[in-house]
């Protein structure tokens, strides 16, 4: 929504309320207005549409304690919406209001210009150009990345991570404009740093990015964007159980908002470093442990390793094939209701040398099982 739109729409007398109306009643006057217009109940009506469309562009701005607060100061600056834009009654490069002629006005104010783009860039950081700078404006979205360890990424940690500034640059003093120069107006969204995304949404504007003001000559210390460079640490709490290349979200912690804005927020990549014996899948751990073929044929009890460091034992039921996984439970990775499990795979060792005793033993198990051919039949399945 337009700087214009605010100065030529009286959105009171769009809405039949009074100016000091309460949010109440310029709730009920809407919903009012909509229900009489809205484009379902009167398809094909051209006229109630754009009324629709009218009322809900008042409502969107008088609901909005911090847009309405803007709008009234806005209109009170410019005399009330009495001065019209090109295209609204008056000649391209001048401003009426009723019969008089503030062309002059505003080329006493420019030094010659009739550019309300102008007047806003000349007056930057004082006067009129006040009411787009106080606009509160939320701060940027920053990134950054952490690697950690497997037992970190399971248990979760505290790291230390290194991001620049966001004060004011000390040469531009935040203005992102060289030295001598001065921004101006963002002739795409006058100055609102938004665009409407029809009747019920905005957008950042793409021209400006969102600041309201473009400048031509960038500041060279912080190529325009009016941030220092100055690096800062701060401690980040990764929570138990984040994998790796996962993305977290911690509130508030990044940029600092302009004019009182919220800060914005910080998104860490954490990259997680593999673990020498352990795996993951979901919240189950897994890990390959070694077993004897005897103890795969007899079945056993073994000794299994946690994560944590601590032992848990299995029990081996006799003729477990090489590759069976079997579950531990509650030794995986914490989540919101407990833990997961520990996935283990057995892999069966062969032995590759035979003492003579042991040799003489196995053959007589062969002799003793005298097992049919497993491969039976598999040259004539291929």
């Amino acid at each position: 929504m337009s700087t214009k739109d605010w100065l030529e729409k009286d959105y009171y007398k769009i809405l039949g309320v009074a100016k000091d109306a309460k949010p109440e009643e310029i709730k009920k006057a809407f919903r009012k207005i909509a229900r009489q217009n809205h484009p379902d109940q009167h398809p094909g009506d051209a006229k109630a549409e754009a009324r629709f469309k009218e009322a809900s562009e008042a409502n969107s701005v008088l609901s909005d304690a911090t847009k309405r607060k803007e709008y009234d100061e806005q209109r009170s600056l410019f005399g009330g919406g009495g001065f019209r834009f090109p295209g609204a009654g008056g000649q391209p490069g001048q401003f009426r209001q009723g019969q008089v002629n503030v062309e002059d006005l505003f080329r006493g104010a420019t030094g010659g210009s009739t550019d309300i783009g102008d007047l806003f860039g000349g007056l930057f950081g004082q006067g009129a150009g006040r009411a787009t700078q106080k606009r509160p404006r939320r701060g940027q979205d920053i990134e950054g990345e952490a690697t950690i360890d497997f037992v970190q990424a399971v248990e979760g940690t505290t790291v230390s991570l290194s991001t620049l500034s966001d004060a004011p640059c000390a040469v531009c003093h935040g203005t992102g404009a060289r030295s001598g120069s001065t921004p101006h107006i963002c002739p795409t969204c006058q100055g609102s740093g938004v665009l409407m995304n029809g009747p019920f949404g905005s957008e950042p504007c793409p021209e400006c990015h969102g600041r309201g003001i473009v400048v031509d000559d960038p500041c060279p210390a912080c190529d325009g964007s009016g941030r220092g460079k100055s690096a800062k640490t701060m401690q980040v709490r990764i929570p138990a159980g984040v994998t790796d290349g996962q993305k977290i979200r911690i509130k508030g912690k990044g940029a600092p908002g302009e004019n009182g804005g919220p800060a914005g927020d910080l998104y860490v990549v954490v990259h997680v470093r593999p673990h020498h014996l352990f795996g993951r899948k979901g919240d189950n751990l897994t890990v390959t442990v070694p077993v004897l073929f005897t103890e795969a044929a007899l079945g056993a009890e073994i000794e299994v390793p946690t994560l944590s460091g601590a032992k848990v034992r299995m029990r081996l039921a006799p003729g477990t094939p090489n590759g069976r996984t079997m579950r531990v439970r509650g030794k995986g990775v914490p989540r919101k209701d407990g833990h997961g499990d520990l996935l283990v795979t057995v892999d069966v060792q062969v032995p590759k040398t035979l003492s003579p005793d042991a040799l003489a033993a196995l053959e007589a198990y062969r002799d003793a099982v005298a097992a049919a051919d497993p491969r039976v039949g598999l040259f004539e399945k291929a």
